[in-house]
């Protein structure tokens, strides 16, 4: 068992690292406060080859294993954990269209993604229908030689920003749930889209909108795999997004925990560091051994991934327990930070409103926990 990166892994974590350091953790700040992300950051994300880390060579990307991948996100995170939702999503749909997609439409639609010419979203989450997805109401009805979709998305993350997105839609009757669900991918920048950016406690650059489809034609060819088959592919593809996800949330919380430890030993009270007082200082490490844990577990999901093995499990373990040990780790840098954390003049406020979010992203702690019940038990014995 080898827990160390290879050469290449520590190189991309060195460049991704030079990047947030230089461009993304600076403008994190400002961007929360005006609520959108940076002019220019989409270009420079593809710029940095980000959009591209699994999309195969031959498609424009860099052809990365999910580790590695992970290492890129779990580097952004240290600076903005918004700012890797449109690099999760490019990994998530690009894997999606590489995995079912026909040949056609892997090469027309994957280096678009790659380069940075499309900002996807993924479209499934509706004002009814949460984590009963498989319920979805969105209808896709046959209209000549393609589709005519109709219905509102909700909290559809990047929906402000999105030119495209793979839309998950109903082609058959609601008694058949998930089988009467099909994955589209299509442009979004379209006079039948209209979209409400929705106000948001945490990832408030992050652009999450409420997007309604009034008559959207899509042709044959935006289906992928097959009619009836889209939502089968869409939680595989969360099975692999979702680990990364928690290393997003174990990433955010463990540099907002450095600062508490750098504060702590900093600081005086009483004729003392902080540090030297136990009821503040052993929070700290059980926070920093929890997130220790966490990490570990979101990279066997993503290496069992690598490997060709069973990782639903793992990722949607790794799914549940980060985002809530992070989200219990940042509060308590803050409250170790005092009024210094509180403030909205430093990031960890930030941090924290931003980690809660990932308790959220593609899956609560209940539709996650289900699937590992299922997985454990059986569908005919889990709740």
């Amino acid at each position: 068992m080898d827990f160390l990166l290879t050469p290449e892994q520590n190189a991309l974590a060195e460049k991704v690292r030079a990047y947030v350091a230089d461009r993304l953790a600076p403008a994190a700040a400002e961007s929360d406060r005006e609520g959108r992300f940076a002019p220019g950051l989409f270009a420079e994300l593809a710029a940095e080859g980000l959009f591209g880390l699994r999309i195969p060579v031959e498609y424009g990307g860099m052809g990365l294993d999910a580790v590695s991948t992970g290492v890129a996100i779990e580097e952004l995170a240290r600076g903005d954990i918004t700012a890797c939702y449109p690099v999760l999503n490019a990994a998530l749909v690009g894997g999606v269209l590489n995995l079912h997609g026909g040949e056609e439409l892997k090469a027309r639609w994957l280096p678009s993604i790659a380069h940075g010419d499309a900002v996807v979203a993924v479209c499934m989450t509706e004002p009814a229908h949460g984590t009963d997805a498989a319920a979805l109401e969105l209808r896709a009805e046959p209209d000549g030689d393609g589709w005519r979709l109709s219905g509102e998305k909700t909290s559809i993350m990047l929906g402000a920003y999105a030119t495209h997105g793979l839309v998950f839609a109903r082609t058959g009757e609601k008694r058949e749930r998930s089988r009467g669900v099909t994955a589209f991918y299509t442009r979004l920048d379209d006079a039948h889209v209209t979209r409400t950016t929705l106000p948001s406690l945490g990832s408030r650059t992050g652009g999450r909108a409420t997007m309604v489809f009034d008559g959207l034609h899509v042709g044959q060819e935006n289906v992928v795999g097959g009619t009836g088959l889209g939502f089968v592919q869409g939680m595989r593809g969360f099975d692999y997004s979702r680990a990364l996800i928690a290393l997003m949330a174990v990433s955010a919380a463990s540099v907002t925990l450095e600062a508490a430890f750098e504060h702590a030993s900093e600081r005086e009270a009483f004729g003392q560091p902080l540090s030297r007082f136990q009821g503040l200082t052993f929070p700290l490490v059980e926070h920093a051994t929890y997130l220790h844990a966490a990490r570990l577990l979101a990279y066997e999901a993503l290496w069992r991934n690598d490997a060709g093995l069973n990782h639903r499990v793992e990722a949607n373990m790794a799914k549940w327990w980060a985002p809530k040990t992070s989200a219990e780790a940042a509060h308590q840098a803050l409250l170790t930070l005092g009024h210094f954390g509180w403030s909205e003049d430093g990031p960890v406020a930030r941090r924290l409103r931003d980690v809660i979010g990932t308790q959220l992203a593609d899956g609560t702690a209940a539709a996650t926990k289900l699937v590992i019940a299922r997985e454990f038990l059986g569908r005919e014995h889990a709740p």
